[in-house]
This record gives structure tokens, C-alpha cells and sequence, in this order.
């Protein structure tokens, strides 16, 4: 480590912040999954946290310079996972997403997200021109080939996070507004072909929650007893381990996709919207981490784990409340499971590593 980097450099209100929201949602995790079959889940949830603290703060001392050098080796690597989903990945409820590790089961479309976002700072770091329609297509590329392996696993919800990282790219890239309107209408015109492409049950979580109550036992269940559970918390919500809908299992899956939803039933609008304030001061606070990088690149990636972060977060919340189709796009830091976990804090680790680099020229 240079003798430029300090620890007091680190960004220790951000981690405080973090280690907040996550202790919220093991609290959550217990009390969503008690007297389940999942009971328990919470403490391995504490070690996925634990583990990717650690990881956070091996990688914060790391050169991200060096981590981007390596971005082609990395690319070739992130494929080759995806790859090996198909030859050697466990199929669960008709998806074949993850490699079985002895007892651990990892998912490499979480951290082909932490490839992309540094795949696009190297792309565009590296081009001093303006953003072409060249580079657009290389760009769409680079984000497009894993994109499309993700979503034949099938996996709908982790194939959509990768396009904030690309618009992330073009927008900080420079790309021009004509390209931007070329896009979006190349894009409407495809949209009929994509839809019968997509698989049925993927058709029904797309548009079920437009009406829900027009099959409630059906595809709509989810949404409907989502928005139950968020309305009975009313101000202050009924308390942990007390909410009808969460300890009754009437709210499908709520330590992971839906624990939004068990958080606002047991802890009321207050707790919601106190929840959700700390999730934009830490949007704020990465967002200043962008400004103050030391180089084009750093800016580049840490406003790539913006756009990731903040996706989630609005496609997840959209989700409980009845705005946006239910995709299985887990709230990050809180929802369980080991490879979202990691591959937060290894994004927060490498932005951690750029702010700590801020005044080494």
C-alpha cells in the first residue's frame, strides 16, 4: 500500500451507514423467518456481512488503477462463469442460476455486475474523444453478451440490473441526446420481439401488477398481500416478530424479495421512510466519493455502483408497493443472501479504494 493511502482517508460515516442498514435487516431476517423453515438464516446472513467487511477492507487497500488494467482478463473470466452456470449450474424452481462450492451456492451474475460497472470506467476512461456511435455499440456489447447469457438461465431481474451500468456509462461518456432518442426508439420497435421472447410466467410477473386482483390466487398473490402487509403497519407499525402477514406466511418470500414489505408491516410508515432516508444519505454520500476521485475512471466507477444500488433499491421498493412488476430483485444490504451481500461490499470496498486515493497524484 502506497505510504500516500491512510485508513483515515476511509470513508468510516459511509461504512457506519452501511453496517445500519444491514443490521436492520438481519433484525428483519429473524423475525421474518422465525418459527420457519428458513429459522436460522439470520446468523448466516451476520456472516455473509462479516466476510464481505472483510473483503470491503482488503480490496479498499488494493490500486483500483491496477483492478482496471485487468478488466479484459476479468471480462473473459465473468464469461466463462456464466458459461459454467449452464454446464455445471443447480437448477431451483425451473432456473439454473448458481455453481454449487461444497454447501456454498455462488451466483455469478452478482459480481459480473462489479465486472461491468469497471469494464465501462476502462472504456470510456480510456476514450478522449466524444461519446460516438461507435462507442455506443462497443459499449452495448460489453453490457449486451452477459446480459443475454443471464437472462437464457433464466434470470429476468438480474439481467435488467446490468443496464443502469451501461446508461450509466453513455450518459457520463457523453453520449449526445440525438443517440439517446435513436436508442429508445430501436428500442420500442424491438420491445414486441422481446415479449414473445420472454417466457410466459416472465409475461405475467411483467404485468400482473398493473391488476393484481385479477388473479389473486394466482400471479397477483404476491403484490396483493405485499401491499396488505405495507398498509396494516400503519404509522408505527406492529412491532418485531408481531406483524399478521409476516409470522401468518401470508407474505411470500419476506427475507429476501419482499422484506421491504415485512419491514413497513412491523415498523410502520416511520420505520419505512426512516429506512429509505438512510438508503439516499448513502446514495448522497457515494455520490460526493465521485466528485472527489482522483482520475476520470474513479468517478466512472463509483457512479456505476450508484446506478446498481440505486436501481435496486427503486425497483425493489416499486415492487412491495405495487409500482413495477415483481422481477425477484433482492433490496441491497438487507434482503438475505450471500452473493448480493459480497458483491456490495466489494463495490463499496473499490469505492472505498478510490476515496482513499482522492489526494495521491
Amino acid at each position: 500500500m502506497s505510504r500516500y493511502v491512510s485508513f483515515r482517508d476511509f470513508d468510516w460515516v459511509l461504512l457506519a451507514l452501511i453496517l445500519l442498514i444491514c443490521t436492520l435487516g438481519v433484525v428483519e431476517i429473524y423475525s421474518a423467518t422465525l418459527s420457519t423453515k428458513f429459522a436460522g438464516a439470520h446468523l448466516r446472513q451476520v456472516y455473509w456481512i462479516l466476510g464481505g467487511v472483510t473483503l470491503m477492507f482488503i480490496v479498499s487497500v488494493l490500486n483500483y488503477q491496477a483492478l482496471i488494467e485487468r478488466v479484459p482478463l476479468m471480462y473473459l473470466l465473468s464469461i466463462a462463469s456464466l458459461l459454467a452456470v449452464e454446464v455445471f449450474g443447480k437448477k431451483y424452481l425451473g432456473a439454473r442460476r448458481w455453481v454449487q462450492l461444497g454447501s456454498f451456492h455462488f451466483q455469478p451474475s452478482e459480481w459480473v455486475k462489479l465486472v461491468l460497472i469497471l469494464a465501462m470506467a476502462k472504456y470510456f476512461a480510456d476514450s478522449k474523444s466524444e461519446c460516438t456511435a461507435q462507442d455506443i455499440v462497443k459499449a452495448g456489447a460489453l453490457v449486451g453478451v452477459p446480459m443475454l447469457m443471464v437472462l437464457v438461465q433464466p434470470d429476468l431481474g438480474t439481467a435488467l440490473t446490468y443496464l443502469p451500468i451501461a446508461i450509466m456509462g453513455l450518459f457520463l461518456g457523453g453520449m449526445k441526446a440525438k443517440h439517446a432518442l435513436i436508442i429508445l426508439a430501436i428500442g420500442a420497435l424491438l420491445a414486441p420481439v422481446a415479449w414473445h421472447v420472454l417466457k410466459p410466467y416472465q409475461r405475467d410477473r411483467l404485468t400482473s401488477f398493473i391488476e393484481p386482483e385479477a388473479d389473486s390466487q394466482g400471479h397477483g398473490y404476491q403484490v396483493i398481500q405485499s401491499l396488505v402487509a405495507v398498509g396494516s403497519g400503519g404509522i408505527f407499525g406492529k412491532g418485531t416478530a408481531h406483524g399478521s402477514q409476516t409470522q401468518g406466511q401470508f407474505l411470500p418470500v419476506p427475507h429476501t424479495d419482499f422484506i421491504f414489505a415485512a419491514f413497513a408491516e412491523e415498523h410502520g410508515f416511520i420505520g419505512a421512510m426512516g429506512l429509505l432516508l438512510l438508503y439516499f444519505i448513502v446514495l448522497m454520500r457515494l455520490i460526493q466519493n465521485a466528485q472527489t476521485a482522483p482520475d476520470r475512471a474513479g468517478a466512472f466507477v463509483v457512479m456505476g455502483v450508484v446506478a446498481v444500488l440505486a436501481f435496486h433499491l427503486l425497483v425493489n421498493v416499486g415492487m412491495v408497493v405495487g409500482l413495477m412488476p415483481v422481477t425477484g430483485i433482492p433490496l441491497p444490504l438487507m434482503s438475505y443472501g450471500g452473493s448480493s451481500v459480497l458483491f456490495m461490499f466489494l463495490a463499496l470496498g473499490i469505492v472505498m479504494n478510490i476515496r482513499m486515493r482522492r489526494f495521491v497524484n
